[in-house]
């Protein structure tokens, strides 16, 4: 990512122009680094959007101008993977609920990382549908309905996602 040192320090000055030039100039590396990380190419648009907006809104509190690349950067993924680690507590109490002595005991923090590996690694009809219902909040109903598929069959996708999460982290594969 090229970046003029100038239109850096003048944005985190608080320049308008110069912010505006920056956006513009990283738009399209945020956008690269979005369909990389991004499970969804439906999220993409979005995750551009809040990093351009967490940039604007943050950049006067980067002190170091030399770290902007690996900043912006840090900022996509984690915009990427929020969903994951917000869905991460409804797994989490999904595997400590159903106290599967086959999981190991894992602290939270290990666990959230692998309950993100475990949604990359789902095929997209399946993260797709555990996402609706433990990050969006939706009814089967309402999940059914946005993927014109019948109740029984909603129903029966998201049981087989829940499934395929816990067997990811039972058995502890990689990615």
């Amino acid at each position: 990512m090229q970046v003029d040192a100038h239109v850096l320090a003048a944005a985190r000055a608080g320049d308008p122009s110069a912010m505006q030039t920056l956006l513009t100039t990283v738009r399209p590396d945020v956008r690269r680094c979005a369909v990389y990380y991004c499970g969804r190419a439906s999220a993409v648009d979005e995750v551009v959007q809040e990093t351009l907006l967490v940039v604007s809104r943050r950049m006067a509190t980067l002190n170091d101008l030399s770290a902007f690349t690996a900043w912006i950067f840090t900022i996509v993924t984690r915009i990427c993977l929020w969903p994951a680690l917000k869905l991460a507590k409804g797994i989490e109490q999904l595997v400590r609920a159903e106290a599967d002595p086959a999981v190991p005991a894992r602290p939270v923090e290990e666990l959230r990382i692998d309950i993100a590996r475990a949604l990359e690694s789902l095929p997209a009809e399946y993260r797709e549908v555990l996402l609706m219902r433990d990050f969006e909040g939706l009814t089967i109903d309402e999940m059914a309905a946005r993927l014109a598929l019948s109740r029984p069959a909603t129903k029966s996708r998201l049981h087989r996602a829940r499934a395929l999460a816990r067997e990811y982290l039972r058995d502890g594969r990689e990615p």
